[in-house]
Formats: C-alpha cells, structure tokens, sequence
C-alpha cells in the first residue's frame, strides 16, 4: 500500500522546491518579518486565522517604528511588557478595547481590538494522507488547545499530537467527543470507523472534486468549560507540480512590473506568481513551493523576461509573450498558434474563471470554457476535452480553442458607426457559470474619450446580451475588471486612480467614494497607483495600492475607508487564499524567496467601523438554505425561508431577487413580530413548476424552453460596511439531473455467477417475424443478474428512483416495458376495458407502426403519451386488448407463455411526461422455467426409426431362432428309448 502525504509528494517530486513554516502564521515563536517596517502595529495569536480571539487568548503585539515609549492599552487588559515594542497582551473582559503606542513624530497607529468572551478554546488538527490505489484520503484527527500546543501544531507541520493534545483528546473522547466530516456541496457526512487510537481518530473520505469543501463538527462536549470549534477547509486533490530541472531558465515580468497572479477558482491554495525575477507556482498556499522555469533554446532572453500576462486553467499556465500564447504543463514548454486555432500572434490577454461552481446545469452539446483569450478583434474560448485515442496525441491539444466572435460582428449586434474604432478592452467571466462579459472599447476619431461597453454572451444558449452599461473614460486609460459574487450581474472597474462600480443590474453606477479626494485613491496613498482589487464569498473588498495602502469596503457599498498599515511600502506582495477560505498575504523578496503572513480583515474592518460609529442596520440575517446549488425537477417543490432581526423603527425589508429565464413559478409569504424592540421578519418562499407537458404538441421544445438556470440573490434591504453576514447566492436548475437514474427492486449486476453464454430466440417469437433466428449474446455489465421465474407466476416489476445520494423514492406514475430483442411472445393480465378506459389505449403495436422510421426503443415514451380516460383523446376500438402500461397502483403484471420458457431482457421507461426532465430507463432480465422444451420432429422421428428397426430387428432375430430350434425337434425324436441293460 502506498501512502504519502501532499507535503511528502513535494519534497519527493524536487530537491529545489522550498518549505518554510508560516514565518508570519501564527506561531509561538515569531521570527522576525522582513516585510514589516516604517511606523506599523501588528498582532497576531496563536490560534491560526484568529480563530479564538477572546478573554482567554494571549495576543502578541508588535511594534515597527522609531521613537517608541510605551503600550497604551484600557484599564480591562493588561501588558506583559509595557515598554517593549514586542509584548504579550490579555484582557478580562470582552469588547472593543483601544490598543495604542504612545510614540513621538506624526504617524499615530492603533486598533480598536473586538475581542470575545467565547467558550470556544480548543481546535481540531487535521492530517490527510492520500491513498491512490483506491482514490481514498485518510484524515487523522485530533484536539489542542493552542495556548498549549507545541511549536509544531501551532506551524501546521505536526505529524501526530504532542503530549498535551494527546491528553486533552483522550480526556474530551472519555466524556463523549467524536468528529464527524461533513461535506457541504453533496452534504454527505463520514464518521470513524474505530474508537480513539493513539490519541487520534481516522476519517476516511473519497477522492472527489465535485465535494471538496469539508468542515469537521464534534459533539457539543465541554471540558472546563471549553468546547471544540467547527473547522471548514479545502479538501483538494493532491496536484502534481512538475519538478525544476536543472539547466531550466526562468521566466519572468519586464522590470518594474507588478505581480501576476492566478490561483483556482475552485482550489484557491494552488497559485502561480510571475514576478520579476521567477515565476512560482504552489498547491498549498505557499507552505511548499516550486520554480517554474522552461527548457533552453525555446526562448531567447528578452522573451522569457517579457511575461505580459498569465492565467491558470485546469491545472495547465498559459503565458503571454510579445502576443503569443505559451503553455507549460507537466510535460513540456508549447508554443500554441494556428495549429490549435488560435493566431500567431497579437494576444492581448487572457483570463480563467474567477468564481466556483461545481455544480450548473449546461443544456447544451460539448463543455462550457474555463478560460478566453482575446486580441484587439477576435475572442477565443478554450476548454479541456478528452479525445478518443489520448495516445496519440500532444497534452495541448488536449485542450481546445475555438473563435466566439469578431469586433464587426460585435458592431453589427450593437448598431454602431462602421467608421468609428471598436477593439476589444478586456474579457472577464461573470459570477453566473455560464457567461462571460466582454468589454468593448468604443472611439470616435478627433475625441479624447472613449466609451465602455459591454456585452454578456451565454454559452448554454449562444446568445450575446448588450447591457445598458457605458462609461465615458480618457482615451489612454486602461480598466480592469471584475465582477462581483452576485447573481445579478454586478462589476467593479478600476484604472490606476479610482474604482468604479455598478450594482444591481447596471442601475446603480458610480465611482467608489472617499472621506476626502472624491474617490480618488491615488492621492490619499501617496501618489501611489491601484494594483489589485481583492473579492471574495462574503462580499468584501480590498484595495490594494502599490505601495501597499490599503482601501476597505462592502458590495453594495458606494464609499471606501482606509484600512490601517500592515506591510512595508517597499515589498512585493499579493492577497492569496488558504484552504480555510482566509486571507492572507504573500510576499515576494528580490532574492527569489517567498514568505506569507495570515492577515485579519475581520478585525481590522470591525476596528475601523467601531472607530467610525458605524453600526449594522439588523442584529440578524438567517436562511435555511444550506447549499449553493439546487435542482428543480417537474413536480418538485423547493421550499425555504429567510429571516430578519432588526432594531424596531429602523424599516428593513428582504430583497429576493433572480437572474435568468422566468421558468419557475414563486410564492412568499411574510411574517412579522415585535418583542422587547427587536423586529422579526420572515419571509416564506416556494419555488415550483406549474407546466402540464402530457399530450403537447412539441414535447421535447417545451422541455427546452421551460428548464434552464437561475441565480437567485437573497438580502436585507440596506446594510453597511460593519454587516458580517453576507447575502445569500444560490442557482437553482430547473431540468434533469444527470446522477438520477431508475432501477428495478431485486435486480442487481452483483451477486451471481457470471459465465460467457448465448442464446437463440425463435423466429416466431420476434416482433417483426424474420427469416432468421436470433442469437444473443448475454451482456452480464449491461444486464446484469437474470431473475429465475416459474413460467406460472406473474411478475409486476417495481421501480425506484435513485440520485447521487442513493434510493429516493418509488416511483408511482406510469411506466412501459419491452423486450429489447424484439421479443413478443409476452403479454399482460389486464385488458383496457377492465382498466377504465374509453379510448383504445396506446399499445406497443400501435406505436411502432405509427413511428416506423425510429428505433424500438423511441416509438414510445412521454413525448407522444396520451391516456386513454377521455372520449376527446384517442379513438374508439377493441377494449378486450391488453393494457400495457403499469404503474405501482394498478393490478397489470406480465404473463408469461405456457408452452416454452425463454431468457426475457426488458428495458423499462417513465412513461409520464409530468414526472422528470430526465428520460428515466433500465434494464432487467428474467428468465423463465417450469416446462419441459417441446423436442425437435427430426429428432424424435429418428429415434422412433431406430426404435421400431430395433423391434423389427429384434423379431426377425427371434423368427429364425425359433425356426432353427422347431426344426431341430422335428427331425430328431423327442424321447430315445431306454437301452436294455446287458446281463452280467
């Protein structure tokens, strides 16, 4: 059995990759951060992404500056060392306390620390160890108390408890502990196996990239008053990272440039950094990292210090270089071009995903992209496909390219001068998991503007959506976009100055306001340019400048603060994610070394909101909508609620708002209750279908046109920058979940003796009565176990519907059956007329003759169903016919014939076209017995041939015996007479 841990792979993989701890990450014994200086105020604790930060959690305080006298702190806390710059700070009672040093010259920092009086105190460790053989990952598990912990536990780098935890564990498991993963897209939980063993317990989990979010909860068990807190992390798959070769050049920025940086929508702690002397590339979040360097020959010095952009999309870099595009994998260096469908050159740019969904529902045929790539005309989209022969061919062509559109079909689909200059600015995907949104850049020739437009193109329906959205910006800007975690499509744009936004549908627009420059942030940091815009999942954003001064604000907020100083104006750095969904900072030194350090937004928005007076608008905003993604199928009904707290006479209201086809019918309902000043507000909503697809005319069109994918924004009606809880952003897809499937109770493909065997079916017993017999070779995958049966039982199949999560239901509405041989020689119990009907009834016959030109299996099903209990549908003719559909309720069952046995394999279908979006079937197979097989004619005429030759042959035999023997008795007498006896 081979097992290894993430950290082990790397190590395994090249001597060159470097590990260092989280020098800034929480740790007992802090060394000394290079990338902090000037006048700045840091603390940090020991638990990691100041998780615990309450009365019982020692916090370290630093100081950076000259001219240091003293720690300022209230009369609840106390200092260890009031005098040092270094020192421990504890306080006894929660709240927000003013934490200050008292220094000499003009830059004052200080905090308003919000510090808690939980009784959460102690975390879970986890380990993971990946067992590729069967696609498993093993997570050890155990409980410290991080005031407690060793070093080792506090740097993320233990292998097994140390004697404190080992304690602490066994203790909390005597009095009942005991983890439990729980995943939260597939909501699937896994529990250990076996008790505590050498103070840690063991999870198995499997290897799944559609269920990589985890969060370990235990029981609500206390010890001293103490409980465990819940741990949500990325479970990702252990990426392989290629090795640095030696004789490797490296690739790299012109000089003077800012950072590049892409990372995994879907797995934030796999990143790629171009800087200006290496490109690094990590699947940990910068615990581990490598150099991404490229083989000699292919470029020349000047190109491979030219990186002009870079995105990372399934798990393969693309590099621009003087306008053509690169990729590096872990085989090889490519130069892509007309051979993949993409120009030689004069690639401005490229971007990938920036939001992940796991789950959407794509209607149409192929794979939705995962990244573009644009020149100043065309746009080109890229996905990962999988050939029929991957032998032959190269790892790039694996992925694809094709052209989307062109800037004069662009000005035809928006009605636009065809002698003014329309290019391409930026593409950039959108939150909704279907599109993308390109900006166009609008000029006229002899003005000094230009406009921005943009345009939205759906993948799924291929259609290019013009929004009503322009901006008016000097001819010599360059915006960068983003659009925002919103179902709505909302966007943020920045030039090297300010930050525009547009919220709400492009109705809401302006430019990002400050206390004073109107907006402009270069001239409250210093002169200093943007250079990035950090969003995440709870509607936060960061803006940060080039030297390092930051800007805080909320979605749907239209002025910024800002943030106090927490990294020298001097270093590189980039905001990055860990597999705990946490912010945190990367810095990047001149000597090609990389050191993180985890950063505290929480706190340090809520110290400035707190300084500023600024308070949420409600106390509380809940939902009992759990998950991101919901699948509506017909009948289905999606209930859920929303509910709000709020201070009495502030007047808040919640906001439900959808993006996509009007395909589901919504009904609310609102309470509304007083107690002690504090409003509650619920609003109850249903989410349905009210489409009757039975007997339409174009079933398969109507199907179309009422399933498709809808984004649904959920959230109070005002709330300001201090506002923890974000809204709530979902989807709900109305149409087939591809993981539902039917089965037949009883029937397995496990469980039974396989052996290769074939069978003959007779001529006769064939629907459309051919010249020949059939032969069939059994299919045991496909089939699966046959059923025995008595050729005198009736059999009644039962059918239940399953999904990803396993059995749902049995399914009630109607369904058919046939034999997918062509067999016929089958009937039903039940006629039509004992079934209710007024109409003939729909028959398997009737169908295939009326659709000869498709196969069996599509003659009939939902599309064409029309039911037989109205005298407006169908026409009058023999009831006495069998009925042929069956459903749970009825008395119909298969009869079998009484003169031969035979192997039956049926497909079964739904035949209800109001029950799934889904064409629901299965296979099953029975095999009759009871009767003895009628012999074949020849065969007994010959053995009675041989009989009678036998008999005859027996007689004849006989005949001259007897003759032979009357013979031999007439001529000689049948008595001799006695001699006389001599006288002696």
């Amino acid at each position: 059995m081979w097992e290894t841990t993430a950290e082990d792979r790397l190590q395994q993989q090249t001597n060159s990759s470097r590990t260092r701890g989280a020098g800034a990450d929480s740790q007992s014994e802090r060394a000394e951060c290079p990338c902090t200086g000037g006048f700045l105020v840091e603390y940090y604790t020991n638990s990691p992404n100041f998780r615990i930060f309450s009365i019982r959690s020692t916090i370290h305080l630093e100081y950076e500056g000259t001219s240091f006298s003293e720690w300022s702190v209230p009369a609840s806390c106390s200092v260890k060392d009031r005098r040092s710059p270094k020192t421990e700070l504890r306080c006894s009672s929660p709240g927000y306390h003013h934490i200050k040093p008292i220094v000499t010259g003009p830059v004052k920092e200080s905090r308003y620390l919000s510090v808690d009086n939980s009784q959460i105190c102690f975390l879970w460790y986890c380990k993971v160890k990946y067992f590729f053989h069967n696609l498993t990952q093993v997570i050890i598990i155990w409980v410290y108390d991080p005031e407690n912990a060793d070093r080792d536990e506090l740097l993320r780098k233990a292998n097994e408890p140390s004697r404190n935890s080992m304690i602490l564990t066994k203790q909390l498991a005597t009095l009942g502990q005991r983890p439990t993963i729980y995943t939260i897209l597939r909501r699937k939980q896994y529990s250990p196996r076996q008790l505590l063993k050498n103070g840690v317990w063991k999870i198995s989990v499997p290897m799944r990239k559609d269920d990589m979010l985890q969060s370990i909860m235990g029981n609500k068990v206390a010890f001293q008053d103490c409980f465990v807190a819940d741990f949500f992390f990325l479970l990702v798959f252990p990426l392989v990272i290629a090795p640095e070769i030696p004789g490797y050049l490296p690739l790299s920025t012109p000089s003077g440039s800012q950072l590049i940086v892409d990372w995994d929508a879907c797995a934030p702690s796999t990143i790629v950094v171009v800087a200006e002397m290496e490109t690094f590339q990590t699947n940990d979040s910068f615990l581990t990292w490598t150099k991404i360097r490229v083989p000699p020959g292919i470029l020349n010095d000047d190109e491979r210090h030219s990186v002009t952009d870079m995105c990372l999309s399934e798990g393969r870099i693309f590099f621009i270089i003087n306008g053509i595009l690169y990729l590096k994998d872990f085989y090889k260096f490519t130069r892509l071009g007309r051979n993949d469908n993409l120009p030689d050159g004069g690639i401005i740019g490229t971007t990938s995903r920036r939001w992940c969904w796991v789950n959407y529902l794509f209607k149409s045929q192929g794979k939705r992209s995962s990244m573009a790539v644009w020149t100043e005309n065309e746009v080109y989209l890229g996905s990962q496909h999988q050939p029929q022969n991957t032998r032959q061919q190269e790892p790039h062509q694996l992925f694809r390219f094709h052209k989307i559109i062109t800037t004069t079909e662009l000005k035809n689909l928006l009605r636009l001068s065809p002698t003014a200059t329309l290019t391409i600015h930026t593409v950039e995907y959108t939150a909704h998991p279907l599109e993308l949104g390109l900006f166009l850049s609008y000029h006229v020739a002899h003005t000094f503007n230009k406009k921005i437009y943009l345009v939205i193109y759906n993948e799924d329906t291929k259609r290019w959506m013009h929004q009503d959205f322009a901006l008016d910006v000097p001819i010599d800007s360059f915006l960068v976009s983003r659009f925002l975690y919103s179902a709505m499509p909302e966007l943020l744009l920045w030039d090297k100055h300010r930050v525009y936004y547009s919220y709400h549908n492009f109705t809401v627009s302006g430019i990002l306001q400050t206390p004073t420059e109107n907006g402009n942030l270069s001239r409250l940091s210093q002169n200093s340019n943007i250079d990035d815009v950090f969003l995440d999942y709870f509607g936060n954003i960061v803006i940060k400048m080039e030297n390092n001064i930051m800007f805080y604000s909320k979605v749907n907020i239209k002025d910024a603060i800002q943030l106090h100083s927490w990294i020298n104006k001097t270093i590189n750095s980039f905001f990055g994610l860990d597999i705990a969904g946490q912010l945190y900072f990367v810095y990047v030194f001149e000597d090609g070394t990389l050191e993180t350090q985890q950063y505290p937004l929480k706190l340090e928005a809520q110290s400035l909101t707190f300084q500023a007076s600024e308070e949420c608008p409600y106390v509380a905003f809940h939902t009992s909508l759990t998950r991101v993604f919901y699948f509506l199928d017909k009948r289905e009904v999606l209930p859920f609620w929303v509910q709000m707290t709020y201070p009495e006479n502030v007047g808040l209201h919640i906001i439900l708002e959808s993006y996509g086809p009007k395909i589901i019918k919504e009904k609310r309902k609102f309470t509304f209750e007083i107690i002690l000043g504090q409003c509650t507000k619920t609003m109850i909503s249903t989410f349905s279908q009210a489409v009757n697809y039975e007997a339409v005319g174009d079933y398969f069109k109507l199907q179309d046109q009422t399933s498709g994918l809808v984004l649904y924004n959920v959230q109070p009606s005002r709330y300001s920058k201090a506002c923890i809880t974000p809204k709530k952003v979902f989807q709900v897809a109305v149409g087939c979940n591809s993981k539902k499937y039917i089965a037949v109770k009883g029937f397995s493909k496990k469980g039974c003796l396989r052996h290769n065997f074939s069978y003959v079916i007779e001529k006769s017993y064939l629907r459309h009565r051919p010249s020949k017999n059939l032969k069939v070779k059994y299919d045991w995958e496909k089939y699966g176990c046959p059923l025995r049966l008595d050729f005198r039982k009736k059999f009644k199949p039962l059918i239940q519907l399953f999904d990803d999560n396993g059995y749902v239901e049995d399914v009630t509405v109607n369904f058919i059956v046939w034999e997918i041989h062509g067999r016929d020689d089958y009937s039903f119990n039940t006629t039509m007329r004992k079934h209710g009907c007024l109409n003939e009834a729909q028959t398997w016959k009737s169908m295939t003759e009326l659709n000869k030109h498709l196969p069996l299996e599509k003659a009939w099903g939902p599309e064409n169903y029309k039911h037989c209990f109205s005298y407006a549908i169908g026409k009058p003719g023999d009831l006495n016919q069998p009925y042929e559909i069956i459903n749970k309720s009825n008395y119909n069952h298969i009869i079998w014939p009484l003169d031969h046995s035979g192997m039956y394999v049926f497909g079964v279908k739904i035949l209800d076209p109001n029950y799934s979006f889904c064409n629901l079937t299965a296979i099953f197979a029975i095999e009759t017995f009871g009767l003895i097989t009628r012999p074949n004619g020849y065969l007994v005429a010959s053995f009675l041939f041989l009989l009678m030759l036998l008999f005859f042959s027996i007689l004849v035999l006989s005949y001259f015996q007897y003759m032979k023997i009357y013979r031999q008795y007439i001529y000689e007498p049948l008595h001799e007479p006695e001699r006389k006896q001599k006288k002696t």
